[in-house]
């Protein structure tokens, strides 16, 4: 399951747009919002063709993708050391697909800033530094270790080296998704899988700002340059807090008259699936219609093993429509007769508009 780490110091606006976030992807979808611990949420991902298909398939339940927000404890300097709940704050954080940094862009003088905070800038580099120094540790607690299971065993070699790369760069106050170049896949999935670095994962940068800065292009540049070539949004906390109880023509009413077209939620869905090179496929039918979450470029049985691995073991073909070709055709019969139905084989490519039927036989 996607899960997304949304982190900041204290006073940034972080648990008001978590909880904002959270309740208004369940208005949006319909669906009910699910938590699963304190400060975890479940949200569906916004997804306009499931209700055109459930319409489709005779009002078809509906099953959004999902991503879980995880609204991290709020980190001061020296959580790397332990200060504060900086030990906690970390371990979670491990765990995330991706980090959302939530940076303080709006002046409030009954919101008070933390001792961490002073501006966007420097906030900025308090919980990059803080990231930086915890993976150092990491890479010094594992670093003897190799170095010695590599004088026996010649083959751990690039281990070794790529361990010995990642701490100078780390030593250098460089985060490591800044300097993914000078490592090969194989090394990368190596840090990722066996040490969990956090300054590997991708990460976004959502601005809170006031609503008239929403439309600030002058103020939104300059903080854009603080970051780049990362991905940034531009959310104000305080209206997607209004957001929450509102239907959903009112709430783009409102939205529109701040001249946002899309809420905090689906910009930062968006947001992550391109940076985490994600997209969505469909499957549909009277029982039910669904979004399935792969990565691009993932093959049919790739796909098909996302719903069940027996899917994958035993994938035959896929009978696949484009989705504008069903909508069109109003109904996967007529779609068949249309010849838009198609069938695919093992090296398919999946795209994001497909509508899927997997043929697959699994041997006892």
């Amino acid at each position: 399951m996607l899960s997304i780490g949304i982190v900041g110091l204290p006073n940034v606006g972080k648990s008001t747009l978590f909880n904002a976030l959270t309740d208004a992807g369940a208005l949006a979808a319909n669906y009910p919002f699910a938590t699963i611990e304190p400060n975890t949420g479940i949200v569906p991902v916004p997804d306009e063709r499931l209700t055109v298909l459930s319409t489709l398939y005779h009002e078809a339940p509906i099953k959004p993708a999902t991503i879980t927000f995880v609204d991290i404890a709020g980190l001061v300097e020296g959580a790397s050391k332990g200060e504060g709940l900086g030990n906690k704050f970390l371990s979670h954080i491990r765990t995330c697909n991706a980090i959302v940094q939530v940076v303080r862009a709006f002046d409030n003088p009954d919101v008070l800033r933390s001792d961490s905070s002073r501006d966007p800038e420097h906030d900025i580099a308090v919980i990059l530094t803080e990231l930086v120094l915890a993976d150092l540790q990491t890479v010094d607690n594992r670093l003897p270790r190799v170095q010695k299971d590599a004088k026996s065993n010649p083959k751990l070699k690039p281990q070794l080296d790529t361990l010995e790369e990642a701490r100078a760069l780390l030593d250098a106050g460089e985060p490591l998704y800044k300097t993914a170049e000078k490592f090969d896949a194989e090394a990368i999935d190596w840090l990722q899988k066996e040490l969990q670095l956090m300054t590997l994962k991708p990460i976004i940068y959502v601005f809170n700002v006031d609503e008239v800065e929403l439309t600030d292009d002058k103020m939104q540049s300059q903080l854009k340059s603080l970051v780049a070539p990362a991905p940034c949004l531009f959310v104000c906390a305080k209206l997607e807090e209004e957001l929450r109880s509102l239907n959903e023509a009112d709430a783009t009413e409102l939205l529109a008259s701040y001249g946002q077209s899309q809420s905090g939620l689906v910009q930062l869905v968006h947001a992550a699936y391109e940076l985490l090179g994600l997209q969505s496929y469909l499957t549909a039918g009277d029982k039910e219609v669904r979004a399935w979450t792969v990565h691009r470029g993932a093959t049919a049985p790739q796909a098909a093993g996302v719903i069940h691995g027996d899917f994958e073991r035993g994938f035959i073909a896929a009978d696949v429509v484009s989705y504008p070709d069903l909508v069109a055709a109003g109904s996967l019969s007529a779609a068949r007769a249309a010849g838009k139905v198609r069938t695919e084989g093992k090296s398919y490519s999946m795209q994001p508009d497909d509508v899927v039927e997997f043929k697959f036989n699994v041997s006892k």
